[in-house]
């Protein structure tokens, strides 16, 4: 089992839970740390796969470079695990993925090492390294890997809006992101999660949108967002551009608020098992032609059975990533519950959101990864051609299958 930071929230690193092995073996990254060579010319660097995110960034910031992937899970995941299980950070439009920060990987298996070429682009076949971006260990250990970078940020540009009403402000959003504008930041929340953060009286959902650039001012783009926002009845509460202190701006008021709460709402967790609470997320992507409709039944069958397994509960959702052609929404459930049923009560949402997604024509996951814990959904997602791609690509680095078993497939019968 190759082990990072240890952070994943869907059974990725578990070890499997029947007896066909006879012991699990754990080989821990935490020595492979360094950011080893920089290219400042090409701005890349080559980074082993158990760098932590703030010791990535720290050993990056004396060159003038960042990698800017900032997922939630930034101080406690490393970049092997952001690239094996394809990571989304910082970034809700445009360099969303990891994978877009990958120029070339390398990789050892149990029948050697997979060295790929550094390269900007390529068309000589299909991409070596989409091979292993989202592989979850079960193809190789990821060691290395040369990152796109970026310069830092020195121009910001934010705002937060209100809507009346959910579905007009998403709208505005799905604008926003078809017109290339490429905000940096571009949550929107509904209502009850604008109230749940403190972004928001409840009445209304509201959108934090933000630019940043280290070349050049960034008002315009915001500007044009703005414009977007009011024709569809938007109404601009704060912001801050290139002759204010934007960042300062976006630590304040709804954004700063939202901000806190986001970074520090893992911390709770614990907290809320404790007081007897089920609270977890969920989140997909599906294209902007399904949206509503699909939304609509999602919220309506978890609150449904939120109602029957808990007798009620908070269900609520935002858009963390976007894309021209589809929205990643994020639904957020808490549910009074017990010690004794917490377990029980937790799995029974679980399956009723899973079942939803897939029924509906959604995705499973949108960055969470597979894991062990949404396997069953997986199988019904991908194609069995597929699959037995992927386990044919197994048999030939990891004849024994040796690593991470039962990850993505399982291992076809004799």
């Amino acid at each position: 089992m190759p082990f990072g930071g240890g952070s994943s929230v869907t059974g990725g690193i578990n070890p499997p839970d029947d007896d066909r092995y006879k012991g699990v073996v754990t080989i821990d990254l935490e020595n492979l740390n360094r950011v080893l060579e920089v290219d400042p010319t090409s701005r890349a660097a080559r980074i082993q796969g158990g760098t932590f995110g703030p010791s990535l960034e720290a050993q990056l910031k004396p060159h003038g470079f960042t990698l800017r992937h900032i997922p939630q899970s930034w101080e406690f995941s490393t970049l092997g695990g952001w690239i094996a299980t394809r990571s989304s950070g910082h970034y809700a439009t445009h360099l969303t993925h990891i994978d877009d920060m990958v120029e070339s990987l390398r990789v050892v298996t149990p029948t050697g090492t997979i060295q790929n070429r550094r390269l900007p682009a390529s068309g000589a076949g299909p991409s070596p390294d989409r091979a292993f971006i989202g592989s979850e260990g079960t193809l190789g250990i990821i060691t290395e890997a040369w990152m796109r970078l970026q310069g830092r940020v020195k121009f910001r540009a934010n705002a937060s809006v209100s809507f009346k009403g959910f579905y007009e402000g998403a709208k505005a959003v799905r604008q926003i992101t078809q017109a290339g504008l490429y905000p940096a930041n571009c949550r929107y929340l509904d209502e009850k999660d604008a109230f749940f953060y403190g972004a928001g009286d409840g009445t209304e959902s509201v959108l934090l949108i933000g630019y940043e650039s280290a070349d050049h001012p960034v008002d315009a783009w915001l500007d044009r967002s703005l414009e977007i926002c009011g024709d569809f009845g938007g109404v601009v509460k704060q912001k801050a551009g290139t002759g204010s202190d934007a960042l300062e701006t976006s630590r304040s008021g709804a954004q700063g608020n939202w901000r806190n709460q986001f970074r520090y709402l893992p911390y709770l967790m614990h907290v809320r098992a404790a007081m007897g609470i089920v609270s977890f997320t969920f989140e997909t992507a599906y294209t902007w032609d399904k949206f509503e409709a699909i939304d609509t039944e999602i919220m309506r069958r978890v609150a449904k059975a939120e109602k029957e397994i808990c007798g009620g509960g908070i269900l609520c959702r935002r858009f963390s990533f976007l894309y021209p052609d589809g929205p990643a929404p994020y639904y957020s459930i808490m549910a009074p519950s017990s010690h004794e049923k917490n377990i029980e009560h937790y799995a029974a949402l679980h399956k009723a959101a899973s079942d939803a997604l897939l029924e509906l024509g959604a995705t499973i996951t949108h960055h969470h990864a597979v894991g062990r814990s949404f396997r069953p959904w997986y199988d019904k997602e991908i194609d069995p051609g597929f699959i037995r791609m992927m386990q044919a690509e197994k048999q030939a680095v990891d004849p024994n299958w040796v690593l991470n078993p039962g990850i993505l497939f399982d291992r076809p019968k004799a």
